[in-house]
């Protein structure tokens, strides 16, 4: 690769949080590394994975770091920690879970995106988030996110999660509540205004889950724009279990908890809601 390319490109560091993840991390940076518009850093935070997954990648693919925790830190903790190792002159951070993949335009039309004179007020874009059946090595033709919304009673969902796509449904950007933490394409001084200490963008007390819903509503709080583009195309197989029931309690506790806990810090009072939801796993395993 022409480092003048390189030097030139997106001025955009991506950070990677991983845990146990190699299935899909190879896909993931090899969709990176067909960019149009390459990243000029690319940080895996290698989050307590075991055996380790990025290992020996530094000198695999272009303009790569990893850090390495030997405890699980989270996804918040290691974002936050991926942020403190962009360098200074990056002007957009893109968040990036290991199990989505890029189409090859999406950084540069992204970073354009950012770039225009009316969209100054935007921190952070997604784009249409597709299912990607990892085992199969294909699109699953069924839509994974168009931005996350609210009901009116206080329940979080993925819009759209579960459709099957048609492409004309979905012509026009608009702004929504929140994006989906799997990919966010943010502004670097956006980011810095919603600091909650040095160096901690994303909550580190969350751990993982509703972070994503944190981080954007807080943006949204200092008059920030978010914003969804539907020729933005991903791919994300998403770890999760569709059944709920499949979930762990645990994890389902701290999803439960975590949207408390923003419910209180924005005086919402859906925070009745959240509070039956938290009780309702807590001692009869909703």
């Amino acid at each position: 690769m022409n480092s003048s390319k390189v030097d030139e490109m997106s001025n955009c560091a991506v950070i990677i949080v991983t845990h146990n993840s190699k299935p899909f991390l190879k896909k993931c940076l090899e969709c990176l590394q067909n960019q149009s518009l390459l990243p000029a850093q690319i940080i895996i935070i290698d989050s307590g994975s075991d055996p380790l997954e990025n290992v020996g990648l530094d000198n695999q693919y272009l303009n790569l770091c990893s850090y390495v925790s030997r405890n699980n830190v989270g996804f918040c903790k290691g974002n936050n920690i991926g942020l403190s190792l962009v360098k200074d002159e990056i002007k957009y951070i893109l968040f990036l879970n290991p199990d989505t993949f890029l189409s090859s335009d999406f950084i540069e039309k992204a970073k354009s995106y950012l770039e225009r004179e009316d969209q100054e007020k935007t921190a952070a874009i997604s784009g249409l988030l597709m299912g990607y059946d990892i085992s199969k090595d294909c699109p699953t033709g069924k839509i994974d996110s168009t931005g996350i919304f609210r009901k009116w009673y206080g329940n979080w969902y993925d819009r759209d999660q579960g459709k099957i796509y048609q492409k004309q449904f979905f012509t026009q950007e608009e702004s929504v509540p929140a994006l989906c933490g799997a990919l966010m394409f943010c502004r670097k001084n956006a980011l810095s205004t919603v600091l909650l200490a040095p160096n901690e963008v994303w909550d580190n007390s969350f751990f993982m889950y509703k972070e994503d819903i944190d981080l954007s509503l807080r943006l949204r709080k200092k008059n920030w724009d978010l914003k969804f583009l539907p020729e933005l195309i991903a791919y994300h197989c998403r770890g999760w279990q569709p059944d709920r029931g499949k979930i762990p309690k645990r994890l389902r506790l701290l999803s439960a908890r975590n949207e408390i806990k923003i419910c209180t810090r924005i005086h919402s009072p859906c925070l009745i809601y959240s509070s039956i939801k938290y009780l309702s796993v807590k001692f009869f395993n909703v």
